[in-house]
């Protein structure tokens, strides 16, 4: 066991050097003569035509179809660890919920703040409020064994929280024209794919079909279609304490295709953006800069701080003030749905469309260099070192297993 979780490391840092070696070379290939080729490319349309879209370009295919896939890994991750693994009770589950509210809430504030409040800008609230999981697991990859284990989970679940509240923000706050048929069919396919775990079914195939039909209706619906990956994940079985887990299974067999294959290709169409307007007399990348680098750190970690220290919620079995410090900082990391929610908050102006991506950049950029450099050189005590080792032989095996659908 000690070995497969050696290797599981060793690739996961070498997914996270590829993610971040593929977002370098788009910010090269956007900011050079291979720019036009560049965007081209990315806004190449192909396939069948979608409800609402027509034919989607290789950048949605990337953003909106292979990340579904990612976001069905981190779902089947969560809903093992929230049956037999760290979240499998309501004192964990309180602190990264609560965290996650208050990473979001903050976030806006600060950039509501440093705008004056300005009713052209206002918009944009939203823009600092949600958390890349892809940017920033692959960053936690680089650390490989330094990384605490149990930091990825805490943030993944935190990130997906606020990726869900980003989801429901742009539902209330930016989306205008929502199809209620696809709306309906969504919950039924949903429900149907519930009715197959009811019933016992435990091949995966019928679920994979539910998922890409769930994710065309998503897609129909106006609702951002990755998030049939997390409501999918949640019907397929655990089935803990048995030979033949189908969550298991799958989530091995997806494993290596989305950490060598989705993220790279999401870091090369998502992180090519124009760097030559940024300036700090612009307020609005700034404001979205703030947000991220400030509003997150200060609203997760001091959410965490105050929770723990009020009783609350505990603070994870092995994990140090340093590790909870150095995941807040990198819960500024907001390519996927910054990005996304920058462009629909401007629509009827595109250069506020490009200073928001500038702010998301730059925000993310300090945010990654900072939470590695403090999850990197913060040296663990001698009992914190034993106690790391420790959990990292019980977190790299199989865990105890009850019976949970």
């Amino acid at each position: 066991m000690a070995g497969e979780a050696r290797d599981l490391q060793r690739q996961e840092r070498f997914a996270g050097l590829l993610l971040i070696a593929a977002a370098v070379a788009a910010l090269v290939l956007a900011n050079s003569g291979f720019s036009h080729a560049y965007h081209a490319i990315l806004d190449f349309k192909f396939g069948p035509l979608m409800p609402r879209f027509g034919q989607l370009s290789v950048h949605y295919w990337i953003a909106d179809g292979l990340m579904a896939i990612f976001f069905l890994l981190v779902g089947l991750e969560v809903k093992r660890e929230w049956y037999v693994g760290r979240l499998a009770t309501p004192a964990d589950r309180r602190l990264p919920i609560v965290a996650a509210v208050a990473g979001m809430a903050v976030p806006a504030l600060i950039y509501l703040a440093v705008l004056g409040f300005d009713p052209d800008l206002a918009r944009g609230w939203a823009i600092p409020a949600a958390t890349d999981i892809a940017f920033a697991v692959g960053v936690l990859a680089l650390l490989g064994s330094r990384a605490n284990p149990s930091i990825k989970v805490l943030l993944v679940t935190i990130a997906i929280i606020d990726d869900i509240g980003a989801v429901i923000i742009i539902a209330l706050a930016y989306t205008s024209d929502l199809d209620a048929r696809a709306i309906g069919a969504s919950v039924i396919l949903l429900g149907c794919m519930a009715a197959l775990n009811l019933f016992g079914v435990r091949r995966i195939w019928p679920y994979l079909i539910g998922f890409t039909l769930l994710w065309y209706a998503m897609l129909a619906s106006g609702i951002h279609a990755t998030v049939a990956g997390v409501l999918a994940a949640l019907t397929i079985p655990l089935a803990e304490g048995k030979a033949n887990s189908p969550l298991k299974r799958l989530e091995h067999a997806i494993h290596p295709w989305v950490m060598f294959g989705v993220m790279p290709l999401f870091g090369l169409a998502s992180a090519g953006v124009e760097l030559g307007n940024f300036g700090l007399s612009n307020r609005l990348p700034v404001a979205i800069m703030l947000g991220l680098f400030v509003g997150k750190q200060v609203g997760v970690f001091g959410a965490i701080w105050a929770t723990v220290r009020s009783g609350l919620a505990r603070r994870p079995n092995h994990v140090r003030w340093s590790d909870l410090y150095g995941a807040s900082v990198l819960c500024g990391i907001g390519f996927t749905m910054s990005l996304f929610i920058g462009a629909l908050a401007f629509p009827d102006a595109p250069s506020d469309v490009e200073a928001a991506k500038i702010g998301t950049l730059a925000g993310s950029l300090l945010s990654a260099i900072l939470g590695y450099g403090i999850l990197r050189y913060s040296a663990p005590s001698q009992n914190d070192a034993a106690e790391t080792a420790e959990a990292t032989k019980i977190f790299g095996g199989d865990q105890p297993e009850g019976e949970h659908e």
